[in-house]
């Protein structure tokens, strides 16, 4: 059961480093960290990954 969840965790990784605000809309839909993800990653790419892991990660 263990290897699910880790996969499931590196499959969200990955979406964050490649569509970070797909990522933010799986992990916790249509709300707030939505809306400042897709404000990050339009004026700089790289904060809005790194918003997308911090999500993911906590």
């Amino acid at each position: 059961m263990q290897t699910g969840v880790t996969l499931n965790k590196l499959v969200h990784i990955i979406i964050a480093i490649i569509l970070p605000p797909l990522a933010v809309f799986l992990k916790s839909g249509m709300g707030k960290d939505l809306v400042i993800n897709i404000i990050l990653s339009l004026l700089f790419f790289i904060p809005g990954v790194l918003h997308a892991l911090w999500l993911i990660t906590k």
